[in-house]
């Protein structure tokens, strides 16, 4: 059983999307009963609340239904998962923060690390280091988040079936 938790700022575009991608993933692949995904905030501001619009609709385009309340990252996820996924540095410095253990900040893991090769060949004007936070921008940002999401998802699954 892979137990996967995608981290972001405020658990209402980046995470609960990588949340949606990687179940269609899981359910186009037979394998929903291997695994438990979710994912949260760091902050409690939109604890409860649906995800930001721009973000669903852009998700819909793409096929993708998102059915996630916002909900904040707590010590205990770090029990409950193996893998705690960040989006950007400062999700991953939050994290480290409240893992109660070194064993549990071995948990945390970069949402970049799992972007394949091909999409940086595609990009290779982008510094990819973090998936860019879509919230104060316009629509490509939500449509470009989407897309090193999805690659990225396809990544951690990929690894995680190897093992």
């Amino acid at each position: 059983m892979h137990k996967i938790l995608f981290v972001c700022l405020g658990n209402i575009c980046r995470s609960p999307f990588a949340e949606a991608a990687l179940k269609h993933f899981v359910r186009q692949s037979g394998l929903q009963d291997s695994y438990i995904i979710d994912s949260a905030g760091i902050g409690g501001w939109h604890v409860g609340q649906r995800p930001d619009r721009r973000m669903v609709e852009a998700a819909w385009q793409r096929g993708y239904k998102m059915e996630h309340f916002g909900r904040q990252v707590c010590a205990d996820d770090f029990l409950i998962f193996d893998m705690l996924i960040g989006m950007d540095d400062s999700n991953i410095d939050s994290l480290e923060q409240i893992a109660p253990s070194l064993e549990a900040k071995a948990k945390i893991r970069r949402m970049v690390d799992f972007v394949s090769d091909d999409f940086r060949k595609k990009h290779p004007n982008s510094v990819i280091d973090s998936v860019p936070d879509p919230y104060y921008g316009g629509t490509a940002g939500f449509y470009y988040a989407i897309d090193l999401i999805e690659d990225a998802c396809q990544g951690l699954m990929l690894q995680l079936e190897k093992q």
